[in-house]
């Protein structure tokens, strides 16, 4: 196979896998999305419960993008509070770790078979009844197909030895958790990357080591989606997206220097968990997720804390002009309350003004009668 078909192949195959997730999570929410819905408003105030509900809801419609973005539409509408949404956030980062165990089958030989799901979804399609679970179907089986296809395009040796001459270059701990971010964020799947980096390491395109810090900044990335989908919401949803983000990048701000330091010894530990590589990552995934999910829980209140520290309350139109007036109303009634406090020095300058005018007018008529006898005098002497 020559480099650019591999290299078209490896493009496809992640199309094919993107857009068989994008299927399976829309024909599960078509199947059960309702039913998602009412369990994610009836969670009470209760953590664990939330968290639990998150990763079972997440597992069920295949993306933790999804899941947020409900919860961000749930804390929107005021359905939601914030405590709530953190407890759903933070197991929804777990329930997301089901489509790595699922695309680590593929190191098992076995995707060929589970591709056949995608013919015989095909076929249910036809019939009305059960028209929803035949997508749902056959986005599971495009997953299989796309890993194979990514798969398939690493077999060429000298795209196995430019891949990992790349990643030599690069073997920076921090530098791979960025091209995590940037990838994750330009696919917006923290789901798809992993299974990208399971199908890659599966073919000894990359090692484990790379491949672990690559996965630790796939979950930071994957936040993008979030933050985006609240460009013009309200002060409490912003503050859901700014709850997703810290808690992502704190795990991973915590667990980065742990792996950096004790990278052999995690290593040995997952070998001795299970042989394939990729089952390796998606476990390391789902201890990872896990891990924080458990230190994080019980800070869910310091988590609210900031995010209202970072998103403050603004003050809209009607609050600011509800303000004007009160205290317009404030001055008025300050100025009747010194007016019947002092009537008295009101009518006193009221007596002053008419003491003024009465002696202006004395004064003309005394002017007047000057006048006349001056008038007088000068006729008789004529």
């Amino acid at each position: 196979m020559q480099i650019y078909e591999c290299i078209l192949s490896l493009i496809s195959g992640i199309g094919v896998f993107i857009l068989a997730m994008e299927l399976l999570s829309k024909s599960l929410n078509e199947l059960a999305g309702e039913r998602m819905k009412l369990l994610l408003k009836k969670i009470a105030g209760n953590r664990i419960k939330g968290v639990l509900v998150g990763a079972f809801v997440t597992a069920v419609i295949q993306s933790s993008t999804a899941t947020t973005i409900m919860v961000i539409g749930f804390v929107n509408a005021n359905v939601m509070d914030l405590y709530q949404a953190s407890s759903i956030i933070i197991g929804a980062n777990i329930g997301t770790t089901a489509t790595g165990l699922l695309a680590s089958l593929e190191s098992l030989n076995i995707s060929l078979y589970l591709s056949l799901f995608c013919f015989i979804g095909v076929m249910l399609t036809f019939i009305k009844k059960i028209k929803k679970i035949g997508n749902f179907l056959v986005g599971l089986g495009m997953i299989f197909v796309g890993l194979k296809l990514m798969s398939s395009s690493c077999d060429d040796e000298s795209i196995k030895s430019g891949f990992r001459s790349v990643f030599s270059k690069i073997n920076f701990p921090l530098l791979l958790e960025f091209l995590g971010i940037l990838f994750t964020a330009i696919i917006q799947s923290s789901s798809a990357m992993t299974g990208i980096v399971i199908v890659m390491i599966t073919n000894e395109a990359i090692n484990i080591q790379n491949a672990l810090f690559i996965t630790l900044g796939a979950n930071i990335g994957t936040c993008v989606t979030a933050l985006i989908g609240v460009i013009g919401g309200n002060t409490n949803s912003k503050r859901a997206a700014i709850i997703h983000l810290t808690f992502n990048t704190f795990g991973c701000t915590l667990f980065t220097p742990i792996l950096w330091i004790f990278i052999d010894e995690i290593i040995n530990i997952l070998q001795s968990i299970v042989s394939k590589e990729g089952m390796q990552i998606a476990i390391f995934h789902l201890f990872f997720n896990c891990a924080t999910a458990l230190i994080t829980t019980p800070l869910i209140k310091f988590l609210v804390k900031f995010s209202e520290f970072v998103i403050k309350d603004k003050e809209n139109k009607d609050t600011i002009i509800e303000k004007l007036i009160d205290n317009v109303d404030d001055i008025s009634d300050l100025v009747r309350s010194e007016e019947s406090i002092n009537p008295v020095n009101g009518n006193k300058d009221d007596n002053k003004l008419e003491n003024n005018e009465d002696k202006e007018k004395k004064i003309n008529l005394s002017d007047n009668d000057n006048n006349c006898e001056e008038n007088k005098v000068k006729d008789t002497d004529l």
